[in-house]
């Protein structure tokens, strides 16, 4: 099952127990868990939900794993030319690890999790008969 959510202004598809970095939350802390509302489409294989532009009482519920990561470095130069200016500056973006936990959607029945193929014990190996002698 997997269901698309708005945060941020952006637009994020996930599935259960899939990690994702949100833009940084001041307010949260490590173990926390996040209430997402705004559902805009869910799929659980046979059945699916379009909002228009909301699922009315769908939820994605995720537990806070690092409440603050930090992005890659960017390095910004500007220099103008025949000028002897240059300015040299840098970024990084922080972000809010999340862990989804669940996602209920009304209407959609949450999938059966496939059933575990059954533990195979391996066959002893046949003994090899020595005769004791050198052939």
């Amino acid at each position: 099952m997997f269901a698309v959510i708005e945060n941020g202004g952006r637009q994020h598809m996930v599935e259960e127990g899939q990690l994702l970095s949100i833009d940084y939350r001041s307010e949260l802390n490590d173990g926390d868990t996040v209430t997402f509302d705004k559902v805009l489409a869910a799929n659980s294989g046979a059945d699916s939900a379009i909002g228009q532009p909301v699922i009315n009482g769908a939820s994605v519920t995720a537990e806070v794993i690092m409440a603050m990561e930090k992005g890659p470095k960017l390095e910004i130069q500007k220099i103008r030319r025949r000028k002897n200016s240059r300015r040299h500056t840098g970024h990084r973006q922080k972000y809010t690890a999340v862990k989804i936990t669940s996602i209920d959607v009304p209407g959609i029945a949450k999938p059966a999790p496939a059933p575990e193929a059954p533990a195979t014990e391996e066959a002893p190996a046949a003994e090899e008969t020595s005769t004791g002698g050198d052939e």
